[in-house]
């Protein structure tokens, strides 16, 4: 049987005995020929599988998850792509992270999906991986796991969906969801308008088709140079998505007989040059988490402070909503990733001569990139804004610190001083938050809290609070917010979020009462609670710490050990540096 396997493997670049999964099928003994049975019980030939590069192919398709729809037909041409290569691909089903269903947020399972890619990667007879996803959590956690196998690995970005339409309107999901339901609050259309939008707003398979978090986390995962050259843009409808997938599939074959694993690629630089990207393409404020995190599990360090100085020398180039005009569909055919990428390289902004999985340097892969259409990539010498369009925040509010998409926000509120309107939890908000006797005026600063890691629990996404609907009846669009929440990458406004330490640990944001001044200063990165110190430590001595959650499962361990946003919100359990011994299969 060892020698069936060598010459199955005849004309790979690697010797079979090389191989992990030799461990399982290529020795001697009784647990060897137990897989080596279990496999023909599966229908396969040795000469289908012994002495071949086994690819696991982590798909996180579900009924319930429309961002994913199309991942069960893609699976198949990564299939085809690494048959043609000589593998042998073994596909499995993992969670799914739905951002539009699961509660309270998919971020609460985040790291769960990044266990099971880890262990199952580790326990199984697997030599390299294609991993399989997109919707907002499903990137972060698939590259977390396999960060921490270190495997060699390729993603396929789901892709974004087709633009929406309604009557005369384009539509982005998410963003003009959040815009036409302030225009039901405020009276100027009805439920005929908003059932016309219901079917109008998401065409098609694929995830949000504005610079969301999924668009924002794909781009990050192409520019650390672990999907195919341009592969984060492509519709997921579009013929040239399964090509893309077919030849992923290709390529991990390729990477298994060069002994690439991911953590090659994963490097100080590429983190540097995915924080550049993010904020070159006015990207999500979900991506500061998940990019700490990512490093964190390849033992990289990133912080707050990284995004704050290098978003001071990117400026914004993708015109594309929330923060701009277009839509990912029109990024894709100006020429996608590669053209603003190439952009950014010609300005000195990026490392490139650091490799890829396709190519042995970011400039190479980059050499023949072109943008078509300057409105919706812009030029260096005519951004859509000067410098990246985030920024983080500090003061005696956020200590350890607090982010602020202001490309979307409205120019006036980026220096603002007000009193503060609180809401203890998110409950509370939305039962109160129109009620007039509130006296909430455009000059208020919304306050919410309980709503972090520990408090969401799992941070949802609810910081865009509302503003009341007699405000937005008199014209007013955005106000000064803040939370210890996070926002969806396709929100907008002067939304202050994932202050740190959150409330519910004790955070200062515990302290703020109703009335107290707070200041907001974009240019300066100050978030300042006005209320002198003595009376913040009488506050703080009367202060009770909330009961926890979760008495018992998979919640209880997420309270035990998730840490605060600014460190990644990963389990610290996951994220420290320590070995993890290969399981014994003989």
């Amino acid at each position: 049987m060892e020698r069936a396997g060598r010459q199955a493997g005849a004309g790979s670049g690697r010797p079979s005995e090389t191989l992990r999964s030799h461990q399982w099928y290529g020795t001697d003994g009784l647990r060897t020929f137990s897989h080596r049975a279990r496999t023909r019980q599966l229908g396969y030939l040795p000469e289908e599988h012994l002495g071949k590069p086994v690819i696991a192919i982590l798909n996180t398709w579900s009924d319930i998850n429309p961002c994913h729809q199309h991942l069960r037909e893609r699976a198949q041409a990564v299939k085809r792509g690494v048959w043609q290569a000589g593998g042998y691909p073994l596909e499995f089903p993992v969670a799914t992270l739905s951002e539009t269903f699961q509660k309270p947020t998919p971020m609460l399972y985040r790291n769960l999906l990044a266990m099971e890619t880890e262990e199952l990667l580790r326990s199984y007879p697997v030599d390299g991986v294609v991993l399989m996803g997109g919707c907002d959590k499903t990137t972060p956690a698939l590259l977390m796991g396999a960060a921490s196998a270190d495997l060699p690995t390729v993603f396929v970005p789901a892709g974004p969906m087709l633009r929406g339409h309604w009557r005369s309107e384009t539509l982005g999901s998410g963003t003009d969801m959040w815009k036409y339901w302030d225009e039901k609050r405020a009276g100027r259309i009805g439920d005929r308008e908003m059932a016309e939008l219901e079917n109008g707003l998401a065409r098609s398979a694929g995830t949000c088709m504005t610079m969301g978090t999924a668009s924002t986390m794909t781009s990050a995962a192409e520019v650390l140079g672990v999907t195919m050259p341009g592969a984060a843009a492509i519709p997921a409808v579009d013929s040239g998505h399964e090509r893309m997938a077919a030849a992923a599939g290709m390529r991990a074959v390729g990477l298994v007989e060069e002994g690439a694993t991911l953590s090659r690629f994963l490097t100080r630089e590429a983190y540097e040059d995915a924080i550049a990207t993010v904020l070159a393409l006015g990207g999500s404020t979900n991506a500061v988490i998940h990019l700490v995190a990512m490093a964190g599990r390849s033992q990289v360090p990133l912080d707050l402070d990284d995004f704050d100085r290098i978003a001071r020398t990117v400026p914004v180039l993708a015109d594309v909503r929330p923060g701009g005009r277009f839509l990912m569909e029109d990024f894709y055919y100006a020429g996608g990733l590669p053209g603003m990428l190439a952009r950014l390289g010609e300005a000195g902004v990026l490392h490139l001569d650091r490799p890829t999985i396709a190519h042995a340097s970011l400039r190479e892969q980059l050499a023949d990139a072109l943008v078509h259409d300057d409105e919706v990539i812009r030029t260096v010498d005519n951004p859509l804004a000067e410098q990246g369009g985030l920024a983080v925040l500090r003061g005696n509010l956020a200590p350890d610190g607090a982010v602020i998409k202001h490309i979307s926000a409205e120019p006036h509120l980026h220096r603002h001083t007000g009193p503060a309107v609180v809401f203890d939890d998110y409950r509370t908000m939305q039962r109160t938050i129109n009620d007039p006797e509130l006296n909430i005026t455009r000059d208020h600063v919304l306050v919410l809290r309980g709503s972090g890691p520990l408090g969401g629990p799992g941070m949802p996404e609810y910081g865009m609070l509302p503003i009341p609907d007699y405000l937005l009846k008199e014209g007013v669009t955005d106000m000064v917010r803040l939370s210890d929440a996070r926002m969806s990458g396709t929100s907008y406004g002067a939304c202050v979020l994932h202050i740190a330490p959150e409330s519910h640990v004790g955070g200062p944001l515990a302290l703020v009462e109703n009335g107290d001044l707070i200041t907001l200063d974009v240019e300066a990165r100050v978030l300042r609670l006005e209320v002198d110190d003595e009376e913040l430590a009488r506050r703080r001595a009367a202060w009770t710490a909330p009961p926890e959650r979760y008495g018992r499962g998979y919640g209880a361990l997420y309270q035990e050990h998730i840490t605060q946003a600014d460190t990644g919100c990963d389990f610290a359990f996951l994220s420290r540096p320590g070995e993890v011994p290969e399981p014994y299969a003989g």
